[in-house]
């Protein structure tokens, strides 16, 4: 699931795994979560990510 998801690109936020392209890195959602924010406010401040980009980033493994 996450192969199609997550993708890491030399140039982009130095090199870190990225959502589709974009970027916002695993990191910064894994970071969102761990400060206690819900999937839903994730998505509301940030309405391109989806349900299945915050499940791919809990379930990446570098």
């Amino acid at each position: 699931m996450s192969d199609n998801i997550i993708t890491i690109e030399a140039g982009k936020r130095g090199g870190k795994p990225c959502i589709r392209r974009m970027r916002i890195t695993v990191d910064d959602v894994l970071g969102w979560l761990a400060a206690g924010m819900s999937h839903a406010q994730i998505m509301d401040d940030f309405p391109e990510l989806t349900v299945e980009d915050i499940r791919a980033c809990l379930e990446f493994r570098d």
